[in-house]
């Protein structure tokens, strides 16, 4: 059973950097993918030339992929959101390269600044925005690779069954 008790007796495992592996050159794990993600974050010299900003709709680039799973790079201009969405069949981890977005789900809303890290599993429905006033730029890890992006508007999530987003 997982429930915000689970959390606050194990802690965030993120937050704990002495039990995330070493990445390896094809990650396979949770903790290798965040190990990932993480690497690629501390060495901008992978990512930091390729970054561009649209003020039309967010960029993205792909940046690597490996044996079922792919990087992307985004950027977000102020005021660009994806919209409430999940992943399809993908996992994924969520890293802050650079400036401060809000994440929204149904239990509310959280600033994530550099350095934040989300891991979510297939289904998890989010919407990410930039309310700050500077752009911010995200690392992206998918696995299985991202085949689909549905969109949820709160009609849909609730003929699903899945709470709607607090976009307040």
């Amino acid at each position: 059973m997982n429930s915000d008790s689970d959390l606050q007796i194990a802690g965030d495992i993120l937050e704990v950097p002495h039990l995330l592996q070493t990445p390896r050159e094809h990650p396979a794990t949770v903790a290798e993918f965040v190990g990932l993600a993480r690497s690629i974050a501390a060495d901008r010299s992978q990512w930091e030339h390729l970054v561009r900003y649209d003020a039309t709709s967010r960029w993205y680039h792909r940046l690597r992929t490996g044996p079922g799973y792919e990087v992307w790079l985004l950027s977000w201009v102020p005021g660009q959101g994806s919209g409430p969405h999940d992943h399809g069949r993908s996992s994924g981890v969520l890293t802050v390269l650079d400036g401060t977005l809000t994440e929204r789900t149904e239990r509310g809303a959280r600033a994530l600044r550099a350095g934040a890290q989300r891991v979510f599993a297939p289904g998890y429905v989010h919407e990410v925005v930039n309310d700050a006033l500077e752009p911010a730029v995200t690392l992206h890890v998918y696995y299985p690779g991202l085949t689909e992006m549905p969109m949820h508007t709160a009609q849909h999530c609730e003929a699903r069954g899945v709470p709607g987003i607090v976009t307040a």
